[in-house]
Parts: structure tokens; sequence; C-alpha cells
């Protein structure tokens, strides 16, 4: 009976730590993957907020020049506010709470002087679907506009004299 050959150490140890490195890269796996999806989950969010942010920042403008061309101080209120919100449905940005604010000191001004109109709209755009946590639920974003009045703005056409009157009736008698 003949003894096998014998293997070197240096062999013997190689296999030996082969051996134990089984099932190594699972664990490595089960460390990482959450770290991928938190990265992951975090681009979603950056692209989002990037997205809504691109989409927002020319609406208050949109809403500041509708506003400019209107009559009075109230109207200017709801032409930007409605101007707004349908700048935003029509960019699809879905936002969970829109606010708008109107500075339309400049309708106090008289006609022939230089005047602006001035729109901020927020928009806070829902993050809760992407569950992660320690991720904000939501993020209000913020843009403003300024847009000059009609200098020849007349405010009194069919709506008051200068003086308050009611404007006068167009009589029904045709002169030839």
């Amino acid at each position: 009976m003949t003894n096998p050959p014998k293997r070197p150490r240096a062999q013997t140890r190689s296999r030996r730590r082969l051996r134990d490195d089984r099932g190594s890269e699972s664990v490595e796996l089960a460390i990482l993957l959450p770290v991928g999806i938190l990265v992951l989950a975090l681009l979603v969010v950056g692209a989002r907020i990037a997205l809504a942010g691109d989409r927002i920042s020319g609406v208050a403008g949109i809403a500041a020049r509708d506003a400019s061309i209107a009559r009075s101080a109230t109207s200017a209120q709801t032409i930007a506010t409605t101007s707004a919100k349908q700048a935003l449905a029509s960019d699809n940005v879905h936002c969970t709470n829109i606010q708008v604010t109107v500075d339309s000191s400049g309708f106090n001004a008289p006609p022939g002087t230089s005047a602006s109109i001035t729109v901020n709209v927020w928009c806070t755009v829902d993050l809760s679907d992407i569950a992660v946590t320690g991720m904000p639920g939501s993020k209000t974003l913020h843009d403003v506009a300024t847009s000059p009045l009609d200098p020849a703005r007349d405010l009194s056409l069919g709506f008051r004299n200068l003086d308050g009157s009611p404007p006068a009736k167009p009589s029904a008698e045709v002169r030839l």
C-alpha cells in the first residue's frame, strides 16, 4: 500500500479558503440591496422634484400676463388663479395644494401711469407614494412673476364713470 502523494500546504489552504467563503455573496447582496433601493428612491424623488420645478417655472408668468389685462383687482385675482391652475393641469403637474397670491396694488394707480401686477404661485407636490423612511412626504415649489399693467387702460369703460355714477345708456334714436 502506498500513500497518496501529499499536496503542498499552499494548495490545501486555498481550497479551505474557497470552501469557507461559500454563502458570502448572499450576505453581500443582503447588505447592498437595501442601499441600492435607497439610492434608486433618492433618484426618483430628485427627478420628480426637478421635473415639477421645471414645469412650474413659467406658471406665474402666464398668470401675471393674464391678470394684467383685467379691469379690476378682484377680477385679476380670479383670472390669475384660474390661469395658474389651468397651466399646471396642462403640464401634468399634480399638486396637492395650489396657492396663488396677487399683488394688485397697481390697479390703484391712475390710468396713464406705469403700474404692475405681481403673482406668486405655490404648488405642493406629493411624494408620499415613494415610501422610504426619512424622505419628505411633500415638497412645496414657488414661482413669482411681475407683469406691467397697460398705462393706457381706462378702468371706467362699461363699469362706472370717474365720479362713480353709472354710465349713460345709449339712446335708441338713430339720426341721419
